[in-house]
């Protein structure tokens, strides 16, 4: 595999994960939080109190976005190893 095509395959890969997360993103914070909320309040049991399509719009959709970026920071290490592209630190 020649540099050119490494680092193309290694972009379009990055960008494959960017795309998703984002899409992970949109759908947690837009969808359950303003979206479906009505369909979670009366369909999901609530939690700690609260109905959850609320508990998403203020708690749930802010730990989602924690674990994207832990999530985004795994996938994107994998990959840098994947193409021979980690850090020597």
């Amino acid at each position: 595999m020649t540099e050119q095509t490494a680092q193309s395959a290694h972009w379009r890969a990055s960008i494959r994960i960017v795309l998703s997360i984002m899409l992970i993103w949109f759908l947690v914070s837009l969808g359950c939080g303003v979206l479906f909320r009505e369909f979670l309040d009366a369909n999901v049991p609530s939690v700690g109190g609260a109905p959850f399509g609320f508990w998403m719009a203020q708690q749930g959709s802010i730990l989602c976005f924690i674990g994207l970026l832990l999530l985004y920071r795994f996938l994107m290490n994998r990959l840098d190893k994947t193409h021979g592209l980690e850090d020597q630190a």
